[in-house]
């Protein structure tokens, strides 16, 4: 039996970024295209957040750290894939999943402590532990939630 996820490998469109996009990517659909993989954005990130992914196309990797939207990534891009800083980064958004710990009724707020945004909110229940809440008007999208969660159960979303 051939496993065709392997297979990715080696093809161009090894990477989906349109699920996790560097910020300010002018055409996410059409990086993996576009994208000469020369590393250069992966050296300047301050926080070492993008790394070589499939493919050695540079990917987020938010369980090693999160971004500080420094615009290192973009300005040491040779190929001009990103827009300039004055735009949105993204319209990126946290997501808890259902395996929270919180949602098990065990008290965990290691998410809105990393949050400098204050983005996490928790709801209080009379029984049950407060439960995370994102506010997608505060959430940039950073990921410092993501690497601090003992579940992994928040990632960011792609809008």
């Amino acid at each position: 039996m051939v496993d065709n996820t392997r297979r990715r490998l080696f093809g161009k469109h090894a990477l989906n970024h349109a699920d996790n996009p560097l910020p300010w990517l002018k055409q996410p659909q059409q990086f993996t295209e576009q994208c000469t993989r020369c590393g250069r954005c992966v050296s300047a990130c301050e926080t070492q957040v993008i790394i070589k992914g499939d493919g050695g196309f540079p990917c987020l990797d938010f369980s090693k750290a999160e971004c500080s939207f420094c615009y290192r990534c973009a300005a040491a891009c040779p190929e001009a894939l990103f827009l300039n800083q004055d735009h949105l980064p993204w319209h990126a958004k946290a997501n808890v999943e259902s395996n929270c710990l919180a949602q098990r009724n065990v008290d965990c707020r290691s998410c809105g402590d990393s949050c400098d945004e204050m983005a996490i909110h928790f709801k209080l229940a009379i029984g049950h532990v407060a439960t995370p809440n994102i506010d997608e008007q505060s959430c940039s999208g950073c990921g410092a939630c993501v690497s601090v969660c003992p579940v992994q159960a928040i990632n960011i979303h792609h809008r």
